[in-house]
């Protein structure tokens, strides 16, 4: 391909030398031969260019010619990507591929494309031609199509040491030998001729004339189904005729089909043979006309042999009456009983087990029970069925007479109906239930009814000594209906939107419907108090008693009584509270991510104890993975998530690991009745919040804890690169919390003991400035830190200063944190130090109008728990969120992380810091290294905010 630019412009540098070149230029009314400079490239070169040149036409920014051009290598591009690639030789006895079989819109489509190609797309005039005379159009583009074809498949990678093999090594191989063969495959290639398969039944009954009697004709002898073949002229693609007129023909069929017709269709059924072997039958015939198909033949053209045959330019015709469209689907259907209000509350309880049936459709409508039968018992590849004809997927046809007779617990019906499919021998079918499955399903899938229902959901029980909000009475309804069905179930809304509340309304409306037993709350040992004080506020009169502490018991206790209890004393004693001597009505876990491992000793006593109805409690369903997810609603709903094990293959891994959409949509379709999540910024939730303002604060190192940090990094990755296992994983994380711990303070990561605080800690030295500015306006604020040791330290270092300030940890008595969240809220103490783990949950804290994360807890979820002490119902004042964050460390780094682990918290979950010990050594490297501009000792005053 020659590249020259008419205007004689210098050619841009494409590693060729230009040459002369003679091409014809219009002159006057006439044209001359004119030279040129022009860069020549090889065909295989210059399509990349003539493709960009293509797009750049469309806009006018290339010549005619080389959007002509640009047009016929997508051309031979897409002729070559359907397979359409034929061998054979050059004159001189060259292997090189050529473009073919073409059906008759290939042809059309080449022959439009050469009558549209400009003169100046040809300029270069034939040699010693006078007058002037141009190369034609087809054959000239038809060169150029072979030409991109024969490079297409020549790999660099096909280079083998002696050159490579014919037709794949990147440079020509001489192979005179195959003269003959070439000549066959290049006649059938440019043949006039195309060959096709048209099927039919042999008794010619595709128009619906039956009569239902011969569905089932195994005992019939021979096959029943025939191969018609076609001859299309090439030439006059309207034309066409069987083989037999063909053949038959003395004058009239080689008149309009060519003298090579027969020859031809020959060469092409023989392309055909090698692609669907049935085919070389007719090789042999008098007449190739008709091939009479056995079942399997029949199956396989009806299957993958209709492609391998297009791609040798064979083209099967299957009747219009022929129907695909039979697919199977599953039938979940309970026991007959009577449709009584009854069935619905006694339906999981019942033990009864659910039939599983297959379910056959043509063209999405269900076949009866009959037609199932005599489809399954028919043994044929295509039956006849609803006057039309139905290829049958013998596949489909074993799966469902092997998988007939399954059954079902109501549990796993219920999460088959609810999320649509069932798994049936490791695979996936799509499901429909019907019956009283069916209408669970429905009353239960929708955990928040729309508008008009909610008109008409019952109030809130006459002895509650409050008003519930909208959504309280949503989660309310809710609540009641689900525990009513025997159904646990998780309410997850934000800290602060008064689970508390609501599940004591739920306690009384129970009680006010019929006579149930106590109920039983495992909580924190800090929420012992808000618990007692809440019943006896908003459900006067209703005994409440705390199961804790020497002297502890459970006798003579009221049928309509809260017990409150621990977790730890739930482990020590779960044997007392599951005796059969006390009928739990209720049983409420709240802050349940206590029992996020289902094995640990707290969940399994808290598995032991029977109760009617199940209810968890929690901000934060979901902190790190799924398996806390799985932990929590196989607590309240036993076996509706399967074993951890199914539960990981099917679900956890699809969502975790690969971030599949589809599966956490199906994952979220099962759990959606079972888990009520709402949160603040919900519309409607709480618009009486007021606003709340989080903000980074960037703070700068000390040279002092630069200069720690930066030797902990450096002896600590030479240990690591040493290490491997678990031996590495526990060096990572001692290594990470070294860090956290200088970032803090020098004197934490040190151990010392009434050392001097004051100027070695950025952090600090922030901290006394915000709290400063608080205290003088009359504020309060909370200041969470993961570390006792820390806190210690900034109480030591707060009463030096004269702030008045208090700490709460996992070491304070229960009695002790009661008055210290009195005398907070009171205002006697304008700063309370947190423990996060103690602290981060339950409290009530809406005095402050401030939180402080001196450090981070590396998870979003828990850190948003701390905040929500200060920022839930009941705050008026606006609540501002300040995060500390060590300039150009490893906490600098972890900030973006945890705002995308934030983003994808409802659907894709990292495991927090145990997944950064699987970082290779560069990349843990590239995490905790210090960035070289910090260290100087100055403090920023930047922050980044965001206000909600």
């Amino acid at each position: 391909m020659a590249f020259w630019r008419a205007d004689g412009g210098e050619l841009p540098d494409c590693g060729v030398e230009p040459e002369e070149l003679t091409v014809v230029r219009p002159h006057g009314k006439g044209v001359r031969r004119r030279s040129v400079t022009a860069v020549l490239l090889p065909v295989a070169r210059a399509v990349p260019v003539l493709s960009r040149a293509r797009a750049m036409g469309r806009s006018g920014d290339a010549t005619g010619s080389a959007a002509f051009w640009g047009a016929g290598a997508l051309v031979a591009l897409q002729l070559t990507a359907r397979g359409r690639l034929l061998p054979g030789l050059s004159p001189s006895g060259f292997d090189a591929w050529r473009l073919g079989p073409l059906d008759g819109d290939d042809v059309r489509r080449i022959r439009e494309l050469a009558a549209a190609m400009p003169p100046e797309a040809r300029a270069v005039p034939l040699p010693d031609s006078s007058p002037v005379t141009l190369p034609a159009a087809e054959p000239l583009l038809r060169s150029f199509l072979d030409a991109v074809a024969d490079g297409l498949p020549r790999s660099p990678t096909a280079r083998q040491p002696a050159g490579g093999p014919a037709f794949a090594a990147p440079t020509p191989v001489r192979v005179p030998e195959q003269r003959e063969w070439a000549a066959e495959v290049a006649a059938g290639m440019d043949a006039g001729v195309r060959v096709s398969l048209r099927l039919e039944h042999d008794s010619d009954i595709w128009d619906g004339d039956w009569d239902g009697e011969d569905l089932d004709d195994s005992a019939e002898a021979g096959p029943r189904f025939r191969a018609v073949v076609q001859i299309h002229s090439l030439a006059d693609p309207a034309l066409m005729v069987d083989a037999a007129e063909l053949w038959a023909a003395e004058v009239a069929a080689p008149a309009q089909f060519g003298t090579r017709a027969r020859s031809d269709a020959l060469l092409a059924l023989r392309r055909g043979a090698k692609a669907w072997p049935p085919l070389s039958r007719l090789l042999s015939a008098p007449v190739p006309d008709v091939l009479r198909l056995a079942d399997d033949e029949l199956l396989g053209l009806l299957g993958q042999a209709t492609e391998r045959l297009a791609a040798v330019g064979i083209e099967a015709h299957l009747p219009k009456g022929l129907v695909k469209e039979l697919t199977a689907s599953g039938l979940l259907v309970p026991p007959r009983r009577e449709k009584t209000p009854s069935d619905l509350e006694t339906f999981l309880s019942s033990g009864q087990l659910i039939a599983f049936r297959w379910q056959l459709a043509l063209g999405g409508e269900p076949l009866t029970e009959e037609e199932t039968d005599r489809l399954i018992e028919a043994h044929r590849p295509v039956v006849r069925l609803r006057d039309q004809w139905v290829v049958v997927d013998q596949a489909l046809i074993r799966k469902v007479r092997e998988r007939r007779g399954r059954e079902l617990t109501a549990i796993d019906a219920l999460g088959a109906a609810l999320t649509g499919e069932v798994a049936i021998d490791g695979e996936s079918v799509p499901v429909t239930a019907g019956g009283v499955l069916e209408r669970l399903r429905a009353r239960i899938a929708e955990p928040e009814p729309d508008a008009d229902a909610t008109s008409a959901t019952p109030g809130q029980p006459a002895m509650l000594a409050a008003t519930l909000r909208d959504y309280q009475l949503r989660g309310l309804a809710w609540l009641d209906r689900m525990t009513s069905l025997g159904l646990g179930c998780c309410l997850a809304d934000d800290m602060g939107l008064g689970k508390t509340i609501t599940v004591i309304a739920l306690h009384l409306r129970r009680h006010q419907r019929s006579a149930h037993g106590p109920t039983l709350v495992v909580c924190p040992t800090s929420l012992l108090g808000n618990w007692e004080r809440e019943v006896r506020r908003f459900a006067p009169g209703t005994a409440v008693r705390r199961f804790h502490g020497p002297g502890r018991n459970l006798d003579d206790l009221a049928p309509d009584a809260f017990v409150l209890t621990t977790y730890g004393t739930l482990r020590r004693d779960a044997q007392r509270l599951a005796e059969p001597g006390v009928p739990w009505d209720l049983l409420v876990a709240d802050e349940a991510q206590h029992v996020k491992n289902p094995y640990s000793d707290t969940a399994r006593a808290l598995r032991s104890v029977p109760a009617a109805g199940r209810v968890a409690l929690t901000g934060t369903p979901v902190e790190n993975n799924l398996s806390e997810l799985w932990a929590l609603l196989d607590w309240t709903t036993p076996g509706l998530l399967g074993t951890l094990t199914a539960f990981w293959d099917r679900y956890a891994r699809a969502v975790e690991a690969d971030g599949d959409q589809a599966t956490a949509h199906r994952l979220t379709r099962l759990i959606r009745p079972f888990l009520l999540r709402r949160r603040k910024s919900d519309p409607g939730i709480a618009p009486e919040l007021p606003p709340k303002t989080e903000t980074d604060q960037p703070v700068a190192l000390t040279r002092e804890q630069a200069s720690l940090y930066e030797a902990l990094v450096r002896e600590s990755l030479a240990a690591i690169g040493e290490a491997d296992g678990m031996a590495r994983r526990g060096l990572v994380m001692k290594l990470l919390t070294g860090l956290k711990q200088v970032c803090n303070h020098p004197a934490q990561y040190l151990k010392e003991k009434n050392a001097k605080l004051a100027g070695r800690s950025g952090k600090l030295e922030l901290l006394d400035e915000l709290l400063d500015t608080i205290v003088a306006e009359d504020g309060s604020a909370l200041v969470f830190t993961q570390y006792v040791e820390m806190g210690r330290l900034l109480e030591q270092h707060l009463a030096a200063r004269g702030t008045a300030a208090q700490f709460l940890h996992g070491g304070t008595p229960v009695k002790q944190r009661e008055e210290m969240v009195d005398r907070f809220q009171r205002g006697e103490r304008p700063v309370f130090l947190l423990s996060l783990k103690a602290a981060g949950t339950g409290l009530n804290l809406t005095r402050a109008g401030h939180v402080i994360h001196f450090d981070r807890w590396w998870n979003p979820a828990v850190e948003d728990q701390a905040t929500d002490r200060a920022y839930r119902i009941g705050q008026t004042q606006p609540v501002q969120v300040h995060r500390l964050i060590a300039e150009g460390t490893v906490e600098d780094r972890i900030a973006e992380m945890l705002q995308r682990k934030k983003d994808l918290a409802d659907a894709v979950l990292s495991h927090g810091e145990a997944a950064l010990t699987e970082l290779s050594d560069a990349e843990l490297a590239d995490l905790v290294t210090m960035r070289q501009d910090i260290g100087s000792g100055r403090t920023p005053r930047r922050s980044t905010g965001r206000r909600t």
